[in-house]
């Protein structure tokens, strides 16, 4: 089996029992019997659970298809990215971060420091990273970054980490395991948050962590057990569910994002135009050697000329939603710098392309700009 869509429809189901659905429903229990002494793969529900267990296989076959993998749920993605960072470093550690990542991570930037790590950062592009690594004890990566876009050259960050002893993570959300596989390129860990792309549904809130080290992964875990960071069954069965149309979403996505891209091109109060996908974007070199089979992510980011202006397009479009997030079948965008924490401009739009038809999608786009123009000329 080695199609995506096949691996996709088929990852983490059970054997076939006659008259059992094949994918159960979700498994809600606080505890579960257990006589006897405290062992066995099911003992309490903060611990182990069915459904996440499904889950979880389904989403290490996706990860690491061709070597075993553990992966750890968790329920959300910052849950996720704070169990990698919180189980492997201690005070008086040294960790890089990319400081155009996430805009929760000068948070956690905060949290880290106030125990005694230390936090060093650099620009995703360029593998700047590398400058900063010595003596480090792990390297956070994410690529493409959110909201910029850039990418950095895992493979080669990776061996240079490793070389001095360095773990290493990536953020492979907005790629998704079946357009990048962080484990295959040399990365210790892959961590994502499934409420994006790979949910896809925008109603489940998820994250995840894969290793082949199972050390790791118990590390991983046992930070899980003690937080109590854990996804709901119902929410672990959800995703599970969502699964089977990931490669139908991620080609229908990649292709409307490049396609949106192309077409933004040709409009000159767009600047800053940024996805991977584009030929004349400064990181598509790179993409085109870690990134699957041109499957360049949903986003697309770019730059109007100020606030208002931003607004007024958010307000003309009519097939896209203004909202946060991304990776979902309905079309998405929002002024990113209304949140604060991003080193964007006032005018910055993320756009998280759906499933909609390009055509349809670029005309609803190419309208709202028009009247966002036209609205600024009459004011």
């Amino acid at each position: 089996m080695t199609g995506d869509s096949t691996r996709a429809v088929r990852a983490g189901l059970p054997v076939a029992e006659a008259y059992e659905p094949s994918l159960p429903g979700p498994v809600f229990a606080a505890h579960y019997h257990l006589p006897g002494d405290a062992t066995g793969p099911y003992t309490y529900g903060r611990e182990s659970n069915p459904t996440w267990t499904r889950l979880e296989s389904a989403i290490g076959e996706l990860e690491s298809p061709d070597a075993p993998a553990q992966t750890v749920s968790f329920a959300s993605g910052m849950a996720a990215i704070s169990a990698v960072l919180f189980s492997c470093l201690r005070n008086g550690d040294a960790v890089v971060l990319p400081d155009d990542g996430y805009q929760l991570l000068p948070a956690v930037r905060e949290r880290l420091e106030s125990y005694g790590v230390e936090v060093r950062t650099a620009p995703t592009a360029g593998d700047a990273q590398l400058d900063v690594l010595d003596g480090a004890r792990l390297l956070w990566i994410e690529t493409p970054s959110n909201p910029g876009l850039d990418v950095c050259d895992v493979r080669r960050l990776a061996a240079a980490a490793h070389a001095r002893g360095v773990l290493v993570a990536v953020d492979n959300t907005l790629a998704t395991p079946l357009g990048q596989r962080p484990l295959d390129l040399g990365a210790d860990f892959s961590v994502a948050s499934g409420t994006k792309a790979l949910t896809g549904h925008g109603d489940v809130l998820l994250g995840y962590v894969t290793t082949r080290d199972a050390a790791l992964a118990d590390s991983v875990r046992m930070w899980r057990k003690t937080v109590g960071a854990i996804p709901g069954p119902m929410e672990a069965w959800l995703a599970h569910r969502s699964l089977a149309t990931l490669a139908l979403r991620v080609r229908q996505q990649s292709a409307g994002a490049l396609a949106l891209a192309e077409a933004l091109r040709a409009r000159p109060e767009v600047t800053g135009l940024r996805h991977p996908g584009l030929p004349t974007d400064p990181a598509h070199e790179i993409a085109l050697r870690q990134m699957r089979e041109g499957r360049f992510g949903n986003v697309v980011s770019f730059t109007l000329p100020g606030r208002a202006h931003a607004e007024r397009f958010l307000a003309a479009l009519t097939l896209v939603d203004d909202a946060t997030s991304f990776g979902g079948v309905r079309s998405s965008a929002e002024r990113r710098g209304r949140w604060g924490g991003d080193a964007v401009p006032e005018g910055f739009i993320r756009f998280s392309v759906g499933v909609e038809e390009s055509a349809d999608l670029i005309a609803d786009v190419t309208a709202a700009l028009d009247a966002a123009l036209t609205a600024g000329e009459a004011v």
